[in-house]
């Protein structure tokens, strides 16, 4: 049966949950079988800094870390299901793919 794949990411992990949530919610109204969200792993970028400007005294560092999230949910091939998808507001810091698998 042909499907729709989306595929959600986004550094902000909370604000990914509610687009979850309502993507669920829109096809649980609509009678839709939803499978997801998966979980994918965690994508980790570490970046290490040197702290003093110069290079000179005390060898201390920072370590900065930022984590990418992502998601995937699996819905069946419905217009009426994507059309209210595709009408969720998404925030700036969330990633949404949406494609068509057979």
């Amino acid at each position: 049966m042909p499907k729709t794949r989306i595929k959600l990411t986004s550094i902000d992990i909370g604000r990914m949950n509610d687009i979850c949530d309502e993507i669920r919610e829109i096809a649980k109204s609509s009678g839709a079988v939803v499978r997801g969200p998966i979980p994918l792993p965690t994508r980790r970028l570490k970046i290490t800094t040197r702290k003093s400007p110069c290079g000179d005294g005390k060898a201390t560092f920072d370590r900065f870390e930022m984590r990418i999230h992502k998601r995937l949910i699996d819905l069946p091939r419905d217009e009426k299901v994507l059309r209210q998808v595709m009408r969720i507001l998404v925030p700036k810091d969330v990633n949404m793919e949406i494609e068509m698998i057979d």
